[in-house]
């Protein structure tokens, strides 16, 4: 889906969920504002770097640097224990492996996982595991972290847990949350919503307006 105009700021501190039907644009949008795609024509802007005038290469090392990533599949590595796997970007990047070892011990601390950081994926719930892949998304202390469908493959009071965790990412210093969800139980987590169809923003809601969103 082509993007017809999308106007969007995205606010430090704030948990941003976008919304709409599939084929709405959701994924184009989140793309371009990841450097993933680049626009044709209008402006991104992000951390106060215009994206078309990166490089390709410029534009993945951004990606490598400012923003995590946390997908509807978790894609944990299954030999490698909640540590390993929450370390592996940092090892992929040059990190001596007990620094990047330390680092991970200590994400996995944050998402309420310490005790789980010897365990193997398959020993783990999947609300778990999606602990463990936010952990490893914020393992470089990224300041925008993008979450696609990150409860579709929970149960219901796994994915609240998981929007608490996320929640709590958000109110960090220097930091701020997207969610793109189909998921309306989700929505009460949002301190804005933005509503996506046909390549725009229809609209955007926060407060008790996004009570009434279904």
């Amino acid at each position: 889906m082509a993007l017809r105009g999308a106007d969007l700021d995205v606010f430090e501190g704030e948990l941003l969920m976008i919304v709409g039907p599939s084929g709405s644009g959701k994924t184009t949008l989140v793309s371009v504002i990841t450097a993933i795609l680049a626009q044709d024509s209008g402006r991104c802007e992000v951390f106060g770097r215009d994206l078309s005038q990166m490089t390709q290469r410029e534009r993945a090392r951004f990606r490598a640097s400012s923003i995590g990533f946390v997908f509807q599949m978790f894609h944990l590595l299954p030999a490698l224990t909640s540590t390993e796997n929450v370390a592996v970007p940092l090892l992929i990047g040059g990190v001596p492996r007990r620094e990047a070892e330390s680092r991970a011990v200590r994400a996995l601390e944050q998402v309420g996982l310490a005790a789980r950081a010897e365990s193997l994926p398959p020993q783990l719930s999947g609300g778990e595991q999606q602990r463990v892949a936010i952990a490893r998304a914020l393992i470089h202390e990224p300041g925008l972290l993008v979450c696609d469908e990150p409860t579709s493959a929970l149960d219901h009071a796994t994915g609240q847990g998981i929007l608490e965790t996320l929640q709590d990412v958000a109110k960090r210093p220097n930091r701020a949350v997207i969610v793109v969800t189909h998921d309306s139980r989700i929505y009460s987590f949002a301190d804005r919503i933005a509503r996506m169809d046909d390549g725009r923003i229809l609209d955007i809601v926060s407060g008790e307006d996004r009570a009434n969103l279904r």
